[in-house]
């Protein structure tokens, strides 16, 4: 019995180590192609997103559909870096804005998500403008996305040379589910 006990230990150790293996293996996948984490840097979302809250990254549902508008959507920007911003307009919409109100191909939309920073204000919240005057083009060009950040006056975002239409495949995903602050967990609109 003694010479069997190291062998069963030795097979125990191989199978756990297969274990752990396969499990990084399949967490490597899934941050990878299905979903991971992001930290929120910065006030460009505000009230939407705080600095430093943590959301999921959905990066399955652009492989098989569309980004709708007002999708929160997670993006590789001109400057090499990741920014959260809010689909606005689609391919081949125009878009402006005009007394605060935003106007997709000439019909007004309203944007509850700005309720709460607006009634700050007594100027208009979003400056009047249209995509011929900001990126010298009248509508979104095909396969690409017009996006913004809920806290208009300190945003750089689509509007912005820097940034302009952003190309679909730059697209990481989703983030509608907010895992921290505890007091603000749930899905983010």
């Amino acid at each position: 019995m003694e010479v069997e006990q190291p062998e069963k230990t030795k097979n125990e150790f191989f199978e756990w180590v297969k274990a752990i293996v396969i499990a990084l293996l399949i967490a490597f996948v899934v941050k990878t192609y299905v979903v991971s984490a992001i930290i929120v840097d910065g006030v460009s979302m505000m009230p939407t997103l705080e600095h430093g809250d943590r959301m999921f990254v959905n990066k399955l549902n652009y492989k098989v559909s569309d980004p709708k508008r007002f999708d929160i959507v997670i993006f590789h920007a001109p400057d090499g870096s990741d920014y959260i911003k809010r689909v606005i307009g689609l391919p081949g919409d125009t878009v402006s804005y005009e007394n605060d109100q935003l106007y997709i191909n000439g019909e007004a939309v309203d944007e509850p998500y700005l309720d709460a920073y607006k009634a700050e204000y007594d100027t208009p919240f979003t400056e009047d403008f249209t995509l011929e005057q900001k990126l010298d083009v009248d509508v979104v060009p095909e396969g690409h996305l017009f996006v913004l950040g809920d806290n208009r006056r300190r945003s750089n975002d689509s509007r912005h040379y820097d940034v302009g239409f952003i190309p679909l495949d730059e697209f990481v995903g989703t983030a509608s589910i907010r895992f921290w602050p505890m007091s603000h967990v749930g899905i983010v609109k």
